[in-house]
């Protein structure tokens, strides 16, 4: 029932609104439009009384998601591993420091290729203290030239994906 009334509530806002003349409430200034149609006006008092209270259960949970969440830097987005001989691991850290004031938890790292392999810290990270994330690269059979690669990390910040890069020059 709730996940129908805002629906409803929208259709009718859209089909009650009916002007009567030149006047549709919209008034155009210098090139910008503003308008003074209140469109929680006609709503019935119980429709009201659902939004308001939706919107107080969305500001609840979106609060209590801000209280487990958390930021984080690193001290590069991009490493040049330069000029790579075929076939070798090379390997390097980004080290990511806990800029926020709850635990920094690396939930996940992954590679856009399976020849980067991406390796995240176990534990959670305080406020303020730093760890890596090791990064090895190997190229594959035949891959040459300019390799560009880049590592997801998946944290409970409120940019819940941030990326790093790894790039090398591959040559045979």
């Amino acid at each position: 029932m709730k996940h129908l009334l805002i629906p409803v509530a929208t259709a009718f806002l859209l089909f009650s609104c009916s002007g009567s003349g030149d006047d549709d409430g919209a008034t155009a200034q210098s090139g910008q439009v503003s308008s003074t149609i209140d469109a929680d006006q006609d709503l019935p008092p119980e429709v009201r009384k659902e939004m308001e209270a939706e919107s107080k259960r969305i500001a609840s949970e979106e609060k209590k998601l801000e209280e487990i969440m958390t930021s984080l830097s690193f001290d590069k987005e991009i490493h040049d591993f330069g000029d790579v001989a075929a076939e070798t691991d090379v390997f390097t850290e980004f080290k990511v420091t806990n800029t926020g004031k709850r635990p920094l938890i690396i939930e996940n790292v992954s590679a856009s290729c399976g020849c980067t392999t991406p390796k995240k810290p176990e534990k959670p990270i305080p406020p303020g203290a730093t760890d890596v994330i090791e990064v090895k690269f190997k190229s594959k059979p035949g891959q040459m030239n300019e390799i560009t690669k880049t590592v997801t990390v998946t944290a409970n910040t409120k940019e819940k994906t941030h990326q790093v890069k790894i790039r090398a020059f591959v040559k045979g």
